[in-house]
């Protein structure tokens, strides 16, 4: 199918790459229909990979993997939360977590307190608040990130 995107132009999905989101996502819950599309070739490997609303084409989040950031992250979520995307094998699921990219950079923060998890094997999904006060929704990243670029 494809969709006419504010971020990528007119591109081709797959109807087997979508990822359906069981209660929509956090603010957006009539959106439940998504593509991840990986934006890699055009940003130099960057982390940040895009959800892309099929239902709502002008509509694209930025996500990243937790672990790039936070590589003992580890979120406690009730397990009644996730019941609806199927039953979890650890090496089906993915974790994202929702990039905020203000017009400072340098104030760039990723939401930690509301994940996504993503059953890939049955590509459906949902967004869950983690358990307890360890992570916070604005955490900080432009110094994480610009330190791994050092390391490269």
């Amino acid at each position: 199918m494809k969709v006419n995107t504010r971020v990528f132009g007119e591109i081709d999905i797959l109807e087997e790459k979508i990822i359906r989101f069981v209660n929509g996502i956090v603010g957006f819950p009539e959106l439940t229909e998504f593509a991840l599309i990986n934006n890699s070739e055009r940003e130099g490997g960057s982390a940040i990979q895009w959800l892309q609303s099929i239902q709502s084409p002008e509509f694209a989040i930025p996500v990243m993997d937790p672990l790039q950031i936070l590589p003992d992250y580890n979120p406690q979520i009730e397990d009644e939360l996730v019941k609806p995307i199927g039953t979890l094998n650890p090496d089906d699921i993915l974790v994202l977590v929702t990039v905020a990219v203000p017009k400072d950079i340098t104030q760039m923060t990723v939401n930690l307190k509301g994940p996504i998890i993503i059953n890939a094997l049955e590509r459906k999904a949902c967004q869950v608040i983690a358990e307890g006060d360890n992570y916070s929704v604005k955490f900080p990243i432009y110094d994480i990130i610009q330190a791994k670029k050092g390391d490269k």
